[in-house]
């Protein structure tokens, strides 16, 4: 059974009485009549790559010639799982037009072709400096395929097997296979601003083999086998091992910087991030002119898709475009070693440039990046802090003095009490979530009772009377109510 990551249409066209080069001619007109790009062409075959329209995503079409047949087939160059037909059309399109062009040209024209195919390709032979990267999409023979490292396509199955790994892991260890729990996803490593920018940077890094669920997962690693097997071939092991790095690390920090109570997992920000990458090969003369523009394409409409569909609710957009960004100017900045293959130093020491910039700027973004709920929960525990000391009074002896008592209610109890609300009115004037500000102003009544309790208290003892105690009653039934209200129990 044929094996493949992209919907396909194959077919066998018999040769009939034809020869191999007529029959190889005919197949090479019939797709120039349909205004295909000729990719690649030789006495065996040719790849052609269809126009992108509504009704064709530019289909890769390879030809291939055996002793007395063709076989014609037609590949999304794109990742879309579903094709609606548009490969068995170009398929039938090219046979149509082969069948109409076999009965109008003659021998004699098909062998002056033919003649003037072999001298292109010898010419073509004679001035060429290097070969083209093999494509490596057409390997994948079986799905165990997908994650064994091979010529080519090396890293991307070593990166699809630390994801999944880490995915069996989490799931061993109990979370859930399917929406993992908050506190699930930080103790394995996501990123979360305020853990994040409180010296566990790493999070950066480990947040990119997360994932919050096993759709999550599959989803990812479908991308990345795709992305990989086109892009990988042309980077080499080490430039995309770094690509996939350090735009994962910049998505991470892209995230962070603008999400306050996000958390962040998933491998999305690195795969835009080599797609962005590839975006800007696409626009340089690394990749064959032909295979531009139909990947270009397809390329361009992966991108805007999922950007369009990151704006939903629960997709973290800011990754993704951090990623897709730092990957295109990566892919820029690789073009020199890319064009001078045989120079390590060239490209070891762009990736160092660009592994220090990276870092450097993501650090000073951190730095920038205002920990407001870092600030919000110290403040808390100071909250928490003088309360304590505020129900002070609620703790001495029975057999305390009354000055004693009258001292720890005003200088002590009142004191607190009063702090804690210019503490809380000063959170107020940060920019917090909004569920802060409306739980701030819950605690400010919560203090503002026992301000009004404390001062009936105070009378209470001050006057040695039991005429206050209906009031204190009401007071405190009121506070318990107030705090079943912060503990979400009303």
């Amino acid at each position: 059974m044929a094996f493949g990551l992209s919907p396909k249409y194959t077919l066998e066209l018999p040769a009939g009485e034809l020869s191999h080069e007529h029959l190889l001619v005919l197949l090479l007109e019939a797709a120039k009549q349909l205004n295909w790009n000729i990719g690649y062409a030789d006495e065996n075959g040719f790849v052609a790559y269809t126009k992108f329209s509504m009704s064709s995503w530019a289909e890769e079409v390879t030809v291939k010639l055996e002793a007395d047949h063709a076989i014609l087939n037609s590949e999304c160059t794109g990742n879309q799982m579903m094709d609606w037909g548009k490969n068995k059309r170009n398929i039938e399109a090219l046979e149509a037009a082969f069948t109409e062009l076999k009965s109008t040209l003659s021998p004699e024209h098909l062998d002056e072709k033919y003649a003037e195919l072999k001298q292109g390709w010898e010419l073509a032979e004679a001035e060429a400096t290097e070969a083209p990267p093999t494509a490596t999409k057409g390997k994948l023979t079986s799905i165990f395929s997908i994650f064994v490292p091979t010529e080519g396509y090396f890293v991307t199955p070593i990166i699809i097997n630390l994801n999944i790994l880490l995915f069996v892991l989490m799931v061993m260890s109990g979370v859930n296979f399917m929406l993992p729990d908050t506190e699930s996803l930080l103790k394995w490593g996501a990123n979360l601003r305020q853990l994040t920018l409180q010296g566990e940077y790493w999070r950066l890094f480990t947040c990119c083999f997360l994932h919050i669920g096993i759709l999550h997962l599959l989803f990812n690693m479908y991308a990345l086998v795709y992305i990989g097997l086109l892009l990988e071939p042309y980077l080499g092991k080490t430039r995309f091992v770094a690509a996939y790095v350090l735009t994962g690390i910049v998505a991470s920090t892209t995230s962070l910087w603008v999400h306050e109570q996000t958390v962040s997992a998933g491998a999305s920000g690195a795969i835009f991030g080599m797609y962005g990458v590839f975006l800007a090969m696409l626009t340089t003369n690394v990749i064959d002119k032909s295979v531009r523009k139909a990947m270009l394409s397809s390329i361009l409409v992966f991108v805007v898709f999922n950007l369009a569909n990151g704006t939903k609710s629960g997709i973290d957009n800011a990754a993704h475009i951090g990623g897709l960004l730092s990957g295109f100017a990566m892919g820029y900045l690789f073009y020199p070693s890319l064009k001078s293959p045989d120079r390590m130093d060239l490209k070891l020491g762009t990736i160092g440039v660009i592994a220090l910039a990276v870092i450097f700027g993501c650090f000073l973004v951190c730095k920038s990046v205002p920990n407001t709920m870092a600030n919000y929960e110290a403040k808390m525990r100071t909250f928490e802090s003088m309360e304590n000391m505020a129900l002070e009074v609620y703790h001495m002896p029975k057999t305390a003095p009354k000055d004693s008592i009258l001292v720890e209610i005003k200088d002590h109890g009142l004191y607190y009490w009063h702090e804690m609300i210019k503490l809380l009115n000063d959170l107020d004037r940060q920019k917090l979530p909004e569920q802060i500000h409306a739980r701030n102003k819950l605690m400010i009544n919560y203090c503002e009772l026992r301000i009004k309790s404390y001062d009936v208290l105070y009378k209470a003892v001050e006057e040695n009377t039991d005429k206050y105690t209906d009031s204190i009653k009401n007071y405190n039934e009121q506070i318990q109510a107030a705090i079943n209200e912060l503990k979400g129990k009303n």
